[in-house]
């Protein structure tokens, strides 16, 4: 594998998230370079950002290896998504751009169609794509960087199930960008807070034993107040 040496860090991050390197195990300069087919400088600025993002942890006479979070920091994840999410929605019902909202849209009508015939892998990335598009439309590149890392590790250390119902929640990524175009942030928040709570329930510690809910996230939140939300 030979790849551009500004790419170096993605694709380490990506081998990562899909489990290419366990959790603790060594990431050696040479070999990481070897495998990349970039010199070891690249490597070692990777490693850097890597570390800094979470992903890699500097060990006394290890070296770099692939960090082990906690369940606890696991949870954490979830709830600042939980909160952030939310805020993103807020921004970008003030700060939107007409080609945002033809994107959001369109990824929409398009997670509608592919629900009706329940076609799971692409609601995944679709959905993906929806939120990322949803969180630039926010006009902040820190809450969006942020958000961005959220979802990186979030993917990595949890496994997600389908949603019971992909029509409905297609429904609700629908009556977000209603919300969105219309310029009526507190809507937008609160549709975004109860999507994003209720997505979390099927997010599975992927290194842990037997499912898991993650109840002590679920239950931190604050009820959101669906009154507001019916008009």
């Amino acid at each position: 594998m030979r790849i551009p040496a500004h790419s170096v860090c993605t694709a380490i991050r990506d081998d990562i998230v899909a489990g290419v390197y366990e959790r603790g195990s060594r990431l050696t300069e040479e070999l990481l370079a070897r495998r990349y087919g970039v010199s070891r400088v690249p490597v070692r600025e990777a490693l850097r950002t890597l570390e800094a993002e979470g992903f890699v942890v500097t060990r006394r006479h290890a070296g770099a290896c692939v960090a082990e979070p906690t369940e606890q920091e696991g949870a954490d994840l979830l709830e600042m998504r939980m909160l952030l999410e939310p805020l993103g929605a807020y921004r970008a019902a003030q700060r939107r751009t007409e080609a945002h909202l033809k994107v959001l849209r369109g990824l929409v009508r398009l997670g509608q169609e592919r629900a009706r015939r329940g076609n799971s892998e692409d609601l995944r990335s679709l959905g993906g794509w929806f939120h990322e598009t949803l969180a630039q439309a926010s006009g902040s590149p820190a809450l969006t960087s942020m958000l961005t890392q959220l979802r990186h590790k979030i993917a990595w250390m949890y496994a997600v199930e389908a949603p019971a119902n992909p029509v409905e929640s297609w429904t609700e990524h629908g009556a977000i960008v209603d919300a969105v175009a219309r310029g009526d942030s507190e809507r937008a928040r609160g549709l975004t807070a109860l999507h994003t709570e209720r997505a979390t329930t099927a997010h599975r510690l992927r290194f842990a034993s037997g499912p898991e809910r993650v109840e002590r996230v679920r239950n931190s939140q604050h009820p959101v107040n669906m009154t507001s939300l019916r008009h």
